[in-house]
């Protein structure tokens, strides 16, 4: 395993919607903000042994917020939305 995979992959994406891909065979990574689909797809499959159908990215655009009377600012976070082969499967709870 290269470590490099490691740094394109950061954390699966477990939300309500996210449960709901999973049923359609499709897994959500957030993924490094550099990361290509190409690099992605490479990563998920050497990391969790399947074959991957597609590679859909998206790029949440960070929000302005206030606490206290004090604005701080989160971060853009990118999404992966990797769509399996058939017959594949990835369980993101249990962790790598």
């Amino acid at each position: 395993m290269n470590t490099k995979h490691y740094d394109v992959i950061l954390a699966p994406v477990i939300t309500e919607k996210a449960t709901y891909a999973s049923e359609n065979g499709q897994v959500i990574f957030k993924v490094a903000k550099t990361a290509t689909k190409p690099e992605i797809k490479k990563a998920v499959e050497t990391l969790f042994s399947v074959k991957v159908k597609a590679v859909n990215t998206l790029v949440n655009k960070g929000k302005t917020k206030r606490f206290r009377g004090i604005k701080g600012r989160q971060s853009d976070v990118k999404k992966a939305v990797v769509t399996l082969e058939e017959g594949h499967s990835i369980d993101v709870t249990t962790g790598l």
